[in-house]
């Protein structure tokens, strides 16, 4: 069965930190990335596909395929780094049966009406609206971009917004 040991949020998916850092903070041998866009389009899944380590097994899913992956305990062994792109993603996720007790929050990119709440992490209204619907689900969500930097509660980054 697989061992999930870090599900972090970042919209820039497979990228160096996610590779130099967290997988080796996590003991992750396998990443599942989970997003409907990137499943849909087969050109872009192989180059994230390809930015992994050669030793990490990498996996792609839509929302509902990886959801049911989950629930009938398909997704394979080993301690899986799952990976999503917004907070919309992973809610659903929950939503759909994807039982986890904790999510990170590594990377959110600026656009319009968004705000920065912890270096490179911006937030809107809609997903305050998430964060505080997957508190409520019994998730604990926290922030952290590097393993380096300390966790950020919750609570006190609702407050900067």
């Amino acid at each position: 069965m697989a061992k999930i040991v870090l599900c972090r949020i970042d919209s820039r998916l497979i990228h160096g930190q996610v590779v130099t850092k967290w997988v080796g903070q996590s003991q992750a041998n396998r990443i599942a990335v989970v997003s409907d866009e990137l499943d849909a389009d087969p050109f872009m899944k192989n180059i994230f596909m390809m930015a992994a380590p050669p030793n990490i097994k990498v996996d792609c899913f839509g929302v509902a395929g990886f959801c049911q992956q989950w629930r009938e305990d398909q997704l394979g062994a080993g301690n899986v780094l799952v990976l999503f792109p917004n907070l919309a993603s992973v809610r659903q996720a929950v939503i759909d049966g994807f039982d986890i007790a904790q999510i990170q929050v590594g990377g959110l990119g600026g656009g319009p009406g968004r705000k920065v709440v912890f270096q490179n992490i911006t937030l809107d209204d809609a997903d305050e609206t998430v964060l505080r619907d997957l508190q409520e689900r019994g998730v604990d969500v926290y922030f952290q971009t590097i393993p380096e930097d300390k966790p950020q509660k919750l609570a006190d980054i609702l407050k900067r917004l």
